[in-house]
């Protein structure tokens, strides 16, 4: 809790998808955006590239989300994969997958899938070397 070894989110919104507004289909972007509205579609940053969503309380996708830093205050429907940092604050209720790297949950949120930390889904493809024997 003292120590934060991961990136820190971007500190800047670049765009946003306002409590009124429905997008249908997917989204790509690059730096911050928040939505507090509704996506029904994938929201995917750019590869490569630091990138920080924010989905508000009253915010919703329904579809993948794969970003750098993720911060969910909303409703999830969907896999979601982030590559730095996921914060799951107390209204989030995720239905779907998470990949991870550094994880934070508050009290109340909801996950209605599966954990999964990205170093342990790498080290499941390490092919281990059988050491041999010195005679």
């Amino acid at each position: 809790m003292f120590s934060k070894r991961h990136n820190k989110p971007q500190n800047r919104i670049d765009s946003l998808i306002g409590a009124e507004t429905k997008v249908d289909g997917g989204l790509s972007f690059s730096g911050g955006l928040r939505v507090d509205g509704e996506v029904n579609g994938n929201v995917i940053a750019t590869p490569d590239k630091p990138s920080t969503l924010v989905l508000s309380e009253q915010g919703r996708v329904k579809g993948e989300i794969n970003v750098t830093h993720l911060v969910v205050n909303g409703i999830v429907e969907g896999p979601v994969r982030a590559t730095e940092y996921l914060e799951l604050q107390g209204k989030a209720k995720v239905t779907g997958d998470i990949y991870y790297k550094t994880l934070e949950i508050q009290l109340g949120a909801i996950v209605e899938g599966k954990l999964i930390h990205l170093a342990s889904a790498v080290s499941d493809k390490v092919v281990a070397f059988k050491l041999s024997s010195m005679e």
